[in-house]
């Protein structure tokens, strides 16, 4: 019975290093080098294939969606036109270009994140349709009154090529405008200083006898490309794909694979429709007073995916002005703004399955940042913080490592007089241990109990757009990306191997020689992690040691 017990704690050891070994290395895994094509970035003048929401059928009485969401009617490729053009628009935040062919948004950088570090002159970009790439947002109307139809796409007319936000204005406001036979229509862009959401509305006067109808939808199109890590080498490969909110799940999100092999259709009350991506997304935001029809899929068998919503049917009686206004956010993943813009929408900054715990984590360190001013020292406070929480806990394992440190000669000697007898050995183990009171496995599970956290903390790090292109000390200009020089990673390394030191050997030698290993091998993977995180270790080992060193000099000099 006995070595039955001691076999089965030795195994439970064992099973808890390698789940440990087993997720760092499968984390490890998803830092892989990435090849940067060399693309063209030039924006493209003529437009992409379409897929328009197909029109409502003219018998449909009882629901104001399409009659078949799922048919997609592909519009002609017509060429450009003579009056189809590119229209410029900045702000403190946006670069935007806006194609007049159906007023599409077909370019977004973003002026306050650069494409690389310390490059203020190359914004960052998220949108852009060129020969290599499409990512756009798209826009329209359809139905009876619709502007959008399988036999083409409205160009609009606008007065001038270029809008910048002057230095006194908080807003600017681009008007694109259409004649139909019957209605004079504006489709109008509202910019806000310092915001990445932008107000898109529909103006339309009904000139006509007739009421004038039509349904309003927001689209992304995007091909599969996978963007590049910023800090190049070895990065981070967190979710890329759709997500949305649907009635039975607040945050639903499907990968590019997950759309080829089937489409998704829900109606909601408001809602959303995104495109996330690493530290950045963009989306679409519904009216939230109506009941909007949200659509995910594949368009054809193209490397094309269509990600939308559709609004109710709008009607305009004659000889008024109404207005369909929708909402398109591009830009970081900012929790606290991502909030304020529609429920759920900040869980696209995704923490994983532990969002619970990670959430006031993130809080706790934005709160710390908000007074010392500086992402790297908040890391350090918001570590201690946490090793303050877990003092007592870990000081319970620590004492229960010092103890089995302190026993070891015992072992030894017990080990010398049993021989190979394995059995007498297990059972003269189990009577020192309860002599003793000695708990083998007291400095595994306190461990254990505190994974959880160490998880969380990491995703937070990871998905912090706060981190990107902040600096900490000297050589540490971009905490979101390895340290150039490794001296974090050999210093967590040290600091592992001197936490070995202190910790009891292993009494089976090939734990032990797995246990030997732990720092090279941990020194390895975190030669690529993010700094911030490695940061994070660095500053958990430390503070473990000078506790656990206290702990066991005191057990060593008590009385026996």
């Amino acid at each position: 019975m006995a070595k039955t017990k001691l076999d089965w704690q030795r195994n439970l050891l064992l099973a808890a290093m390698a789940a440990t070994v087993f997720m760092l290395i499968n984390e490890w895994s998803d830092f892989q080098d990435r090849r940067i094509p060399v693309v063209n970035t030039e924006t493209t003048t003529s437009s992409t294939p379409l897929a328009v929401p197909s029109e409502l059928s003219s018998s449909s009485t009882t629901e104001d969606i399409p009659s078949d969401p799922d048919v997609v009617q592909a519009v002609v490729n017509t060429p450009a036109q003579n009056n189809q053009k590119l229209v410029h628009i900045k702000t403190d935040s946006l670069d935007m270009l806006i194609d007049t062919q159906g007023g599409d948004i077909v370019k977004v950088g973003l002026p306050r994140h650069y494409a690389a570090l310390n490059t203020p002159n190359s914004p960052f970009i998220l949108l852009n349709r060129t020969d290599n790439q499409t990512y756009i947002a798209k826009s329209g109307l359809i139905g009876k009154n619709g502007t959008d139809t399988s036999a083409g796409r409205p160009v609009f007319k606008v007065s001038q090529n270029e809008f910048i936000m002057g230095d006194g204005s908080d807003t600017l406001v681009v008007d694109l405008s259409f004649q139909q036979a019957t209605a004079n229509i504006i489709k109008r862009f509202t910019f806000t200083r310092g915001d990445y959401l932008v107000n898109v509305e529909y103006i339309i006067e009904n000139l006509g006898s007739d009421t004038w109808q039509a349904n309003f939808y927001g689209q992304l199109n995007r091909d599969s490309h996978d963007p590049v890590v910023s800090g190049g080498g070895m990065g981070m490969a967190p979710f890329l794909g759709a997500a949305l909110t649907t009635k039975e799940k607040n945050y639903s999100k499907f990968t590019f694979d997950d759309l080829a092999d089937a489409s998704v259709k829900e109606t909601v009350d408001g809602g959303w429709v995104a495109m996330v991506q690493h530290y950045f997304l963009s989306a679409w935001i519904a009216n939230p007073d109506q009941s909007n029809t949200f659509e995910l899929k594949q368009q054809g068998n193209n490397d094309l995916y269509l990600m939308r919503y559709i609004s109710p049917k709008t009607e305009i009686a004659a000889g008024t002005t109404g207005t369909i206004t929708s909402s398109f956010y591009a830009g970081p993943k900012d929790v606290y703004r991502l909030e304020e813009i529609a429920p759920y929408l900040d869980l696209t900054v995704d923490y994983g399955f532990l969002w619970w715990i990670a959430k006031p984590i993130f809080r706790f360190l934005h709160f710390i940042y908000s007074y010392i001013g500086n992402w790297g020292f908040s890391i350090i406070l918001l570590t201690v913080s946490i090793k303050a929480v877990f003092f007592h806990l870990s000081a319970t394992s620590y004492r229960s490592m010092a103890k089995m440190r302190k026993i070891q000669p015992m072992m030894a000697e017990l080990k010398e007089r049993m021989g190979d007898d394995k059995q007498k050995m297990s059972t003269e183990l189990m009577k020192l241990y309860k002599k003793e009171k000695v708990n083998p496995l007291g400095g595994c599970l306190p461990i254990l109990v505190q994974m959880p956290v160490f998880i969380s903390l990491y995703w937070v790090l990871m998905e912090s757009v706060e981190l990107r292109h902040t600096p900490f000390l000297g050589w540490i200009q971009d905490l979101s990306v390895k340290d150039p020089i490794f001296i974090l990673p050999l210093i967590m390394g040290l600091t592992m191997w001197i936490q070995q030191k202190l910790n009891p050997t292993p009494p089976d030698p090939m734990q032990a020689r797995v246990m030997q290993m732990m720092p090279i091998v941990f020194t390895f993977m975190f030669l690529w992690f993010p700094a911030g995180l490695v940061l994070y270790w660095v500053v958990n080992n430390t503070l473990s040691i000078i506790q656990q060193y206290i702990i066991t000099k005191q057990i060593e000099n008590a009385d026996t």
